[in-house]
């Protein structure tokens, strides 16, 4: 079948970028242009567009669902670790606070240390626990929410 030929033109950004994709494909740019406008007049390409969309849409969702199951996870963690700390620990009488609140403070910049510690190695608390749910044998194919 013999080609016709078709003189257009374009922007000069649109120039450059049409010679840059034709250089990094090791293609012509008549070649690169034909494919383009194929593309564009495709009565499918609307449903590649489509079905593109639809995968990132997935991937977004996925993502979301982790964001959302990793917020249930440190919610109930620390709803279950003030739940123990305020039925376990005693009234500190009065004379005795000021000394339990200077242990609570190097406590508490301990527990900051440490945080920063594990962040900036990139450890996640709920990647463990999730880590440790599949090992274990209740956690073998079984969601955490049907426990």
């Amino acid at each position: 079948m013999q080609k016709a030929r078709l003189s257009v033109y374009l922007e000069p950004d649109t120039l450059k970028a049409l010679e840059a994709l034709a250089d990094r494909r090791g293609k012509s740019k008549s070649l690169v242009a034909e494919a383009a406008i194929a593309s564009f007049v495709s009565s499918d390409a609307s449903e590649r567009q489509e079905a593109a969309i639809t995968r990132r849409l997935d991937q977004q969702n996925r993502a979301t669902e982790r964001l959302e199951r990793n917020l249930g996870i440190s919610i109930e963690m620390m709803a279950l670790f003030v739940r123990f700390w305020l039925t376990t620990t005693p009234a500190v009488p009065e004379a005795a606070q000021a000394a339990a609140q200077a242990k609570g403070k190097e406590r508490y910049e301990g527990f900051v240390e440490a945080l920063g510690r594990r962040l900036a190695r990139g450890v996640s608390f709920t990647r463990e626990v999730s880590e440790d749910l599949a090992g274990s044998p209740l956690g073998e194919g079984e969601s955490t929410r049907n426990r």
